[in-house]
């Protein structure tokens, strides 16, 4: 969750855990990175008797749709810090994963007639990929040669699994006391930890259909740790709760009546269900056919009643098999046929800090003129290269932007990449721009001084943005990457 929903991401970004204690975010991901690889090619050496090497594999990374360029950019390079090598990475969306995966799938679980293999050409339906932590949602058509396009920008939240783990911790909190579950969480990680792998499995199992109560067990060291911080039992705290009639303890477990526990999920859905409500208001979205839910969380009663209660009237409802498992099959799925995804739609505006000579019809304020070599030039232009909501196919370059140095010495033309929430910005300084990265176009040789030009091409259409430019003096063309972090 450190990598939602931020346009600047520091490569020296730390995270903190449940004590308090810091490290580099980078270290954890590559080490979570480097086992899960580490124990595939063991696993493989195992069944396969030595005949697969490393460099033999594509690795797929997922990660939510919904994250920016900079996020994606910082799980890349930790797959790099694992020991993966750029040239043998794939970055997939996991919803878009998802998606494929029941495509494939002859039969869903929900409505009987109802499958995405069987989807016409035309047709229209909703992904939710409902995680632990992100909640991700796209909107796709199925398209004539049985591809997939992405008919609005990926949405959605922190409306994920465990939002309903802090609302069950704010719960305890109640019940114990915030000292006593701080002292637990400090003396007893491991038996914090296990307390909520425990409600991880009850939780899938609370549903809105039962009315008998739920229980939850908690550790002995739980009431260990209540007894030495209050020096009493929690069935007599209980007693003086607003709780007391709804809740009971007895021989370390709390009986919980169902309401409470459908409590637990109600931020969370909510915020779902007003937002795919919202996303059905745009007419690209119309007509919806279906929506295909995904993700651990989706295999959550509550929340699939939910979305049935709410949307089951006007178009289908389908649960994929294992649907935990359907980003992890269908990046596979990816990894094979990564042109499935034929089309995405832009999040932002996209487009380069230029400058340009002043003429008279620029309207730039004069806070934004400059001179150099006696030339005077408007400066902070927003060159647009892509605009929010546009569809861009797979692979499709964009409009070439010509550049050349503003000095005849310049031995590199240094290009600032800018998003906005416009669709039509000016300037980089308006309100709602943001400098999201840079790359540099280097210029070796600078006999041709300002006359020298280069063609910048953006290639928006894949999971990852790439920069296509040609030397015009001697035409070679060159893919740059963009560093999108700080």
């Amino acid at each position: 969750m450190m990598l939602f929903d931020k346009m600047k991401i520091k490569s020296q970004t730390t995270l903190e855990d449940e004590t308090g204690k810091t490290l580099p975010a980078k270290l954890v991901f590559s080490l979570a990175i480097n086992f899960l690889k580490n124990d595939l090619l063991d696993e493989c050496h195992k069944q396969l008797a030595d005949v697969l090497e490393e460099d033999d594999i594509l690795w797929v990374l997922t990660v939510p749709a919904i994250w920016n360029d900079a996020a994606k950019q910082f799980m890349r390079e930790t797959a790099e810090d694992a020991g993966i090598k750029r040239s043998k990475l794939m970055i997939a969306l996991e919803p878009e994963a998802a998606s494929l995966y029941c495509r494939y799938l002859p039969v869903q679980k929900g409505d009987a007639d109802c499958s995405l293999a069987s989807f016409k050409p035309g047709t229209k339906y909703i992904v939710l990929d409902a995680g632990g932590g992100t909640i991700d949602i796209t909107v796709h058509q199925v398209i004539v040669d049985g591809n997939v396009r992405e008919l609005h920008k990926a949405s959605g939240g922190a409306w994920g699994g465990t939002m309903v783990d802090k609302a069950y911790e704010q719960f305890l909190v109640s019940v114990a006391g915030s000292a006593v579950v701080q002292k637990f969480k400090e003396d007893h990680m491991d038996d914090f930890i296990d307390l909520f792998r425990t409600f991880e499995v009850t939780k899938r199992e609370i549903s809105p259909e039962k009315s008998a109560k739920v229980t939850f067990r908690l550790p002995p060291s739980f009431t260990d740790t209540f007894l030495e911080i209050t020096g009493g039992s929690i069935a007599k705290k209980i007693s003086s709760t607003e709780f007391r009639d709804r809740i009971s303890y007895l021989s370390g477990k709390l009986r919980v009546d169902a309401n409470i526990t459908l409590d637990f999920f109600q931020k969370s859905v909510d915020s779902i269900v007003r937002h795919i409500s919202s996303l059905l208001q745009d007419s690209s979205v119309q007509p919806c056919e279906a929506i295909l839910m995904v993700g651990g969380f989706s295999e959550s009663k509550v929340l699939h009643n939910a979305i049935k209660d709410e949307f089951g009237r006007m178009m289908k409802i389908i649960i994929s098999e294992s649907p935990g498992l359907a980003v992890l099959k269908g990046a596979v799925i990816f990894g094979h046929r990564p042109s499935t995804i034929s089309e995405r739609i832009c999040k932002y505006t996209y487009g380069v800090n230029t400058t340009h000579e002043t003429t008279k019809w620029c309207i730039h304020p004069s806070t934004e003129t400059s001179e150099s070599d006696g030339r005077k030039r408007c400066r902070n232009v927003f060159d647009k290269h892509v605009t929010i909501g546009q569809s861009v196919k797979l692979e499709e370059e964009q409009e070439e932007s010509i550049s050349n140095p503003v000095s005849d010495t310049q031995t590199g033309i240094w290009k600032m990449i800018y998003a906005s929430t416009s669709p039509n910005p000016y300037l980089v300084t308006e309100p709602g721009c943001i400098k999201i990265g840079e790359f540099e176009i280097p210029i070796p040789d600078t006999t041709l001084g300002r006359d020298r030009k280069f063609g910048t091409r953006f290639i928006f259409g894949g999971t990852e943005i790439a920069v296509k430019v040609e030397d015009k003096a001697i035409g070679e063309i060159h893919i740059y990457s963009i560093d999108f972090l700080e």
